[in-house]
Parts: C-alpha cells; structure tokens; sequence
C-alpha cells in the first residue's frame, strides 16, 4: 500500500461513532539496544514525576497505537518510541486504540532514531504523524549521533522548531523543553532547569538539607537539636 493510499484512507473515519471496546495488546518488537530503552525509561519517569498530581494524560513507550478506519488490529497501527497523549484519563492501557479513545492521537511523539529506522522516522512516519494523527509536536532524537530535530504543525505541514540559545526545543503541547544532557534527552522548565528524576529530586533535597545543617554549625547551632 502506497502512502497516500494509507493516509486517504483515514478520511472515512468519522469522530462522532461510538466504538465497541476492544481488547488490542500492544504488538511492537523489540528495542535497538539498551540506550533506546534507558532513553525511554528517563523521558517517562521524569515526565511522571513532574505531572505526579495530574491525572489528564496518557504517556507511553514502544506501545502500538492502533488507528484502523474499519476497527481491525491487522491494518494501520504504529508505535512510537515515545507519545502523548493530553486531555484523557491517566490509566495503565494494553495499547492506544484510536477508537476506544474518543478518536483521540497523540499529541506529542518522539522517535529515537537508529540506523535501521531513521529513514522511515523521517519519511513515512513523519508524513503519517503530520497528515493523519495531525500530532501537533513531533520529534526525534539519536541517542549515538546527538542528532536532535523538532517540527510543530502549523496549518497542516509541520515546520522546523528553532532551537533556544542552549539549543533546547520548545514543545508547545507539554509547555516544557526538550534538550539533550549528558547524552541523553531531557525534559526542562521554561527557565531552563532539568526536569529531575525522583531520585535527582531526593538528591537535591539531601543536599540542601546538607548545606542548611553546615550552615547551623557555622552559627554554632547543632542540627540535630532543631
């Protein structure tokens, strides 16, 4: 099937049906190494954290989102390395399934590039995202060559996003940039600070209290009596 078969074919599918529950497991093969899955483990662990008390998104990787006009499992399915997904509920799912969720797709996808899928990353996935999810922010990143690029749809057509002066991308959709750190993509706050893990934030913490206690002793005031 051509791409442009694939992408006329979405045309059909009307948003105001009320589709029958499914129960679709997610079908993706495995990852291309370590390095792709820790990459996917930090965006979401961080990402988690940060939106610890929302309970409005739906975040997910290497997960199927299966977005057939005719309901089938077996024709039109894609899983991005990671997505997304705004304005629904926050609940553990086998799959993303277009029509269970209010005709929903994701608004936010990043794929992590490799050598074989970076031309399908930046060709037909890119094309499919842009014409038929219509994903308002997509990315990609390559954990080995540091290639980092990022597009917003602007009337239909994605349009190449201009990097900060620390050369962080702006994602409209999560209000955060992303930017690569020590090798690695991360997510940070307007201001430019990292978005910490858990365990980032435990640290952060111990040390402020670290400093506050040797400041105490410099006023000859033991810590452990407050």
């Amino acid at each position: 099937m051509t791409i442009a078969q694939e992408l006329d074919s979405q045309q059909g599918i009307c948003q105001d049906v009320i589709f029958p529950p499914g129960d679709l497991y997610s079908d993706e093969p495995p990852l291309e190494s370590e390095l792709h899955l820790r990459q996917i483990i930090l965006l979401l662990t961080c990402l988690e954290w940060l939106w610890r008390d929302r309970n409005d998104f739906y975040a997910a990787g290497n997960l199927t989102i299966y977005y057939s006009p005719h309901q089938r499992k077996s024709e039109y399915f894609r899983g991005p390395d990671f997505f997304v997904v705004l304005g629904t509920e926050r609940k553990t799912r086998k799959s993303w399934v277009v029509w269970e969720e209010d005709g929903k797709y994701p608004n936010v996808i990043l794929e992590i590039l490799s050598d074989s899928t970076a031309n399908t990353d930046k060709g037909l996935k890119k094309e499919i995202y842009q014409d038929t999810f219509r994903t308002l922010d997509y990315f990609w990143f390559d954990p080995y060559t540091q290639e980092f690029a990022g597009f917003h749809l602007v009337d239909g057509e994605y349009q190449p996003l201009q990097a900060s002066e620390q050369g962080y991308l702006w994602s409209q959709q999560l209000g955060l940039y992303l930017g690569v750190n020590e090798g690695l993509l991360r997510f940070f706050a307007r201001d430019g600070q990292l978005v910490p893990t858990p365990e980032e934030t435990a640290e952060q913490a111990e040390k402020k209290a670290e400093r506050l206690a040797a400041k105490l002793r410099e006023l000859n005031i033991d810590p452990d009596t407050i």
